[in-house]
């Protein structure tokens, strides 16, 4: 599988500018998913390392091949880039077979009747759809019809699989059962994935890497817990995570390399970090976790209860607390009366402290109140 390069990629429709300058590198193997919101450019991007967008400027290589560069006019087409691309809706021919459907490609590819035999055979049982090899799509449930479509993209053995919100249409409990076979797919066949999404929980419980995107511009480009725990700047800490990050403005002083003084609603609290920051001015923003905010009848703060969200094996609790809401969630089924008082703590070294200004990462460390 080839190793993917995007080196100052841009792709702009007259003032508008879809995607700003990307540079990303995309390791043999992995499987990167375009994650954000509607409009940021994620589909443009995959469509431009498939050949289906041609960039405003900038390169795009396969290993040492070069598939698209503005400077030395070059521009392979899609159809010789060897991808796979997954449709959001399936794109089946209704009118054949679920075997004819995944051997319709390798049928054009012109492989040998033999060969593209025994590829469906295997295709049919790597996907677990054997039973309804003689079926047409309008007989398939959703779930069914994806994997025929997984099948038929894989079967001409593709360097790279493309898939643009292959699992949007699929209800949450089909949708989770799918994500399971995605990543299981994934380590089978060893082939590199690029997924667009605006789910963070498929970005979360799929990648390799995330590649945080709004509008048009790169966020962060890390693996998926590096982005939860260290996000790089405030949009990806409010983007990713549900509930979202807490986040607080609050007055700073810094007292030593590691320390800050902090006025945090109402209360006075210390900031220790993990390594030496700087702080550029007197206002910085607090990033906590809900669940770095465990509720105990011996917690240093008060707040009262906003809401209560239970939802099984975990509650998400809202804490109204100095004419802010708070998120903490809690293991478990709980549940308060509206207003009710919450005694809860700041807990944990994964603290994180933001320049308002900027929205770039200061620094992650602990809080204890004064």
């Amino acid at each position: 599988m080839p190793r993917i390069t995007l080196t100052n990629v841009t792709k702009q429709w007259g003032k508008f500018i879809a995607v700003n300058d990307l540079t990303l590198d995309i390791e043999d193997g992995s499987f990167i998913t375009l994650l954000g919101s509607s409009g940021c450019g994620k589909t443009t991007t995959l469509r431009m390392i498939a050949g289906l967008e041609t960039p405003t400027r900038g390169e795009i290589r396969f290993d040492d091949k070069i598939m698209f560069s503005s400077e030395k006019n070059i521009n392979v087409p899609a159809a010789r880039r060897e991808v796979g691309f997954l449709f959001q809706n399936y794109a089946l021919w209704p009118h054949m077979t679920v075997v004819q459907n995944i051997a319709f490609g390798l049928e054009t590819l012109k492989w040998k009747k033999s060969d593209i035999q025994a590829r469906v055979d295997e295709m049919l049982k790597t996907m677990k759809i054997e039973p309804f090899a003689q079926r047409y799509p309008a007989e398939l449930s959703g779930g069914q019809q994806q994997r025929v479509a997984i099948a038929r993209t894989l079967a001409p053995r593709p360097r790279v699989l493309f898939m643009d919100e292959p699992l949007s249409n699929l209800d949450a409990k089909l949708r989770g059962e799918m994500r399971t076979e995605l990543k299981r797919l994934h380590k089978d066949m060893k082939s590199t994935f690029i997924y667009v999404t605006h789910d963070q929980l498929e970005a979360m419980t799929l990648s390799t890497k995330i590649c945080l995107m709004n509008e048009g511009t790169l966020q962060q480009y890390a693996p998926p817990l590096t982005v939860y725990n260290s996000p790089a700047n405030l949009f990806a800490a409010d983007f990713v995570g549900n509930p979202a990050m807490n986040i607080i403005e609050t007055p700073a002083k810094q007292l030593s390399p590691t320390t800050a003084e902090l006025d945090f609603l109402g209360y006075k609290a210390l900031f220790t970090a993990n390594e030496p920051f700087t702080l550029a001015e007197g206002k910085v923003s607090l990033g906590i976790r809900p669940e770095f905010l465990p509720i105990s009848d011996r917690g240093d703060l008060e707040g009262h209860a906003y809401s209560t969200l239970p939802a099984g094996m975990e509650t998400t609790v809202k804490i109204k607390i100095a004419g802010q809401i708070l998120s903490s969630v809690v293991f478990g089924a709980i549940d308060y009366e509206t207003d009710e008082k919450i005694r809860f703590s700041i807990s944990g070294a994964g603290i994180l402290l933001f320049d308002t200004r900027s929205g770039l990462l200061l620094a992650s460390g602990r809080i204890s109140i004064q």
